[in-house]
C-alpha cells in the first residue's frame, strides 16, 4: 500500500517546504540587511555648526562628520573617527539625543536597555565620550 499524499490547495509538501525555505531565507536576508545599516544620525544642536552625529545602534560606537570649505573646490567632507569613550560598547540599543542648548555641540548617547548616558563631542580630530553613568 503507497502512503497518501496531502495536497493543500494545489501543492504537494515538497512544494510547500521549498516554498517555507525561501521564505525563510529571504527573511534572514531582509534581517542582516537591516542589521548592516544600523545606524542613527543626529545633526548637532550648535545652530552655528554643521556637524551630524553618527551611533552604531547595536554597538555605541560614535563618529561624526561635517562640512569643510577648501579652496578651488566645492568643499570637503570632514569627518571624526571614534576616539576615547566612544568606540563599540557592549552590545545593546544606543540612541543618539540632543539637548535643546542652541550653543552646545555635543550629543548624548543613551543606552536604550541600561538608562546609561555618556556625552560624546569632538575633541581635536575625534570623537570622545565621558564614561556613562546613570
Amino acid at each position: 500500500m503507497r502512503p497518501a499524499l496531502i495536497i493543500v490547495q494545489g501543492y504537494f509538501p515538497a512544494r510547500i517546504s521549498a516554498f517555507m525555505l525561501a521564505l525563510a531565507l529571504s527573511l534572514a536576508g531582509v534581517s542582516a540587511a537591516y542589521a548592516a545599516s544600523s545606524y542613527d544620525f543626529l545633526a548637532a544642536p550648535q545652530t552655528d555648526l554643521n556637524r551630524v552625529y553618527r551611533v552604531d545602534r547595536a554597538t555605541g560606537e560614535v563618529g561624526a562628520c561635517q562640512y569643510g570649505l577648501k579652496e578651488s573646490s566645492i568643499g570637503v567632507t570632514l569627518c571624526y573617527p571614534a576616539g576615547e569613550g566612544a568606540g563599540p560598547q557592549a552590545s545593546s540599543e544606543y540612541q543618539l539625543i540632543a539637548s535643546r542648548h542652541d550653543r552646545e555641540a555635543g550629543v548624548f548617547r543613551i543606552d536604550m536597555r541600561s538608562g546609561m548616558m555618556s556625552i560624546c563631542y569632538v575633541l581635536g580630530d575625534a570623537v570622545v565620550c565621558t564614561p556613562a553613568a546613570k
